[in-house]
């Protein structure tokens, strides 16, 4: 499985699994680290949660529910290995615990206290993201859906086929990948980049264009495109698939014939940060 390149144009049913959104909270007291950490797990897809403090670590877990913690024992009001054993008992997310504690009885102490992973500081990049692909593959065995159910709206992940109210609804390829990046990511909002990365990686190298697709899918599936509720504009963010539009019952069911344009102003993209280091 290939979580670095998910083609999502010919998507089949082994390759939807990289599709699948998988949440990670850093938690890790130095605020440059945890950005830059953040910044190379977004580039392959990964959406990021981030805490500088072992309390702030447990707010953040308990509203995101991440799929994995990235933890560093180093925090500035405690011991990570004592929010490792915390985390260990909450039974739902993997662990990956950083350190600059490198003797053995370290690692051991960590790996005991409910750690899956041990790394320690300093390490390389690439090694580092190698160890969370090896983590997340776990969280990937599992078949994904063959059709996402929303009532109203079915989502067919082997046909590539969307209906609405019973209806068959004409999508393009890269129209059918937005929209099911877009509902799988379960109501969050996910910025023009994120979007990108997961729907096109290797098509399409303009995140603006993300917004072409967002209006031509609400012209689609809304009733008014230009107010649109199945696909909301989240300001300065990005966008987010609203399912609760679905239950109300004035969603028409093939609203696909206006040329109406939408107004919302677009969120601003961020460029990458521009030094890298190799050891972290």
């Amino acid at each position: 499985m290939q979580i670095h390149n998910p083609r999502a144009i010919g998507i089949t049913r082994q390759e939807s699994i990289s599709l699948i959104p998988i949440s990670i909270e850093i938690v890790e007291g130095n605020p440059n680290l945890a950005s830059l950490l953040g910044w190379h797990l977004q580039q392959i897809g990964y959406s990021v949660f981030q805490a500088v403090s072992g309390q702030q670590a447990k707010l953040v877990f308990q509203k995101q529910q991440p799929s994995l913690v990235i933890l560093s024992t180093d925090l500035p009001d405690g011991d990570g290995i004592e929010l490792c054993r915390w985390l260990h008992k909450q039974r739902s997310s993997l662990i990956f615990v950083i350190s600059s504690r490198t003797s053995e009885s370290d690692i051991v102490e960590g790996l005991k206290a409910g750690a899956d992973d041990y790394l320690t500081k300093p390490f390389g990049m690439q090694e580092f993201l190698a160890r969370v692909e090896a983590l997340t593959r776990r969280l990937r065995t599992s078949a994904p859906p063959a059709c996402l159910d929303y009532g109203v709206l079915k989502i067919d992940l082997v046909q590539r086929q969307v209906r609405l109210k019973g209806s068959a609804i004409d999508l393009t390829p890269q129209e059918f990948s937005l929209l099911y990046v877009l509902a799988q990511s379960e109501g969050l909002a996910l910025s023009r980049a994120e979007l990108l990365q997961r729907a096109w990686p290797d098509e399409i190298n303009n995140p603006r264009t993300v917004d072409t697709h967002v209006l031509s899918l609400r012209k689609k599936l809304e009733v008014d495109p230009q107010q649109p509720n199945l696909i909301q504009t989240v300001r300065n963010i990005g966008y987010r698939f609203n399912p609760e539009a679905l239950s109300r019952p004035s969603l028409r069911q093939n609203p696909q014939n206006t040329n109406n344009t939408n107004s919302d102003r677009p969120p601003q993209f961020t460029a990458p940060p521009s030094r890298s280091f190799a050891k972290y």
